[in-house]
């Protein structure tokens, strides 16, 4: 099991990390759609652990 610390810092990366795709995909969108789907699916991804580890925090924390 991770430690409350350790949850924290990983929602942060993961939020980041799906901000940042999500980014990425909305300014190649228009040139590169292909790109594009593929870098909105990571964003997804990440913010699905992302909402899992917030999650996991909650049960630890209470």
């Amino acid at each position: 099991m991770k430690t409350v610390e350790q949850l924290k810092n990983r929602i942060l990366e993961l939020g980041k990390q799906a901000a940042h795709f999500s980014q990425q995909a909305a300014e190649i969108s228009q040139t590169n759609r292909e790109q594009s789907k593929i870098l909105m699916q990571q964003a997804k991804e990440a913010s699905r652990r992302c909402q899992l580890l917030i999650q996991e925090l909650k049960r630890n924390n209470f």
